[in-house]
């Protein structure tokens, strides 16, 4: 698996002041995509809906609203 391309804007250009190190959405070479954000499990699973559950080797990540939606324009509809 690799990385093909990244959806939205860089962090650089979105702002980030640290060069890089925010939160960001890939597309991978099986057409499934990557993020990159805050762990936030801990914090979120009791919270989770009902009907919502995660595995063992999955987290809760969040990324910023500021994030996703740049990376909207180049998110595939199919």
């Amino acid at each position: 698996m690799e990385f093909v391309r990244r959806l939205g804007l860089s962090p650089r250009e979105r702002g980030s002041l640290n060069n890089g190190t925010c939160p960001d959405v890939f597309e991978l070479s099986n057409g499934d995509f990557a993020v990159i954000g805050t762990d936030m499990t801990d914090k979120l699973e009791v919270k989770l809906p009902s009907d919502a559950a995660r595995a063992d080797y999955e987290r809760i990540v969040v990324v910023s609203r500021e994030t996703m939606l740049a990376a909207k324009r180049d998110i595939p509809d199919s």
